[in-house]
């Protein structure tokens, strides 16, 4: 199934707690349809002491979000996403403006990069 955004995306959080804030996507959960936006839903967790970390302490990271939840930022304002098909190439358009979402390209080691647009 197709999905609306992709790792490396701007979203807007359009539900939930962090409603109206907006971030980009580092992560995709494909099998639970959930997504790891940079910076929103922030969870503690208490580590104990270990041979590695002896002291222990508090790590902060992102939690999941619905997929359902975000939507792609065009031109500052949540948009919905079609997808069209020219010469066997499929894009992803954001249905408020008409032009083609940008493209993220991976690279290796995981981190993503904006590459222009068609």
């Amino acid at each position: 199934m197709a999905r609306h955004v992709r790792t490396g995306d701007t979203v807007i959080v359009t539900a939930g707690d962090h409603k109206g804030q907006s971030g980009e996507i580092m992560r995709v959960d494909t099998k639970r349809d959930r997504v790891y936006i940079k910076g929103i839903n922030l969870r503690t967790k208490h580590m104990k002491p270990t041979r590695v970390n002896p002291q222990g302490g508090k790590v902060t990271k992102e939690g999941p979000i619905h997929i359902s939840n975000v939507s792609p930022v065009a031109d500052g304002k949540p948009t919905r996403v079609r997808f069209e098909v020219k010469d066997g190439a499929k894009t992803r358009v954001a249905a408020r403006t008409g032009k083609p979402l940008a493209v993220s390209a991976r690279r290796k080691g995981g981190e993503t990069s904006k590459a222009e647009t068609l």
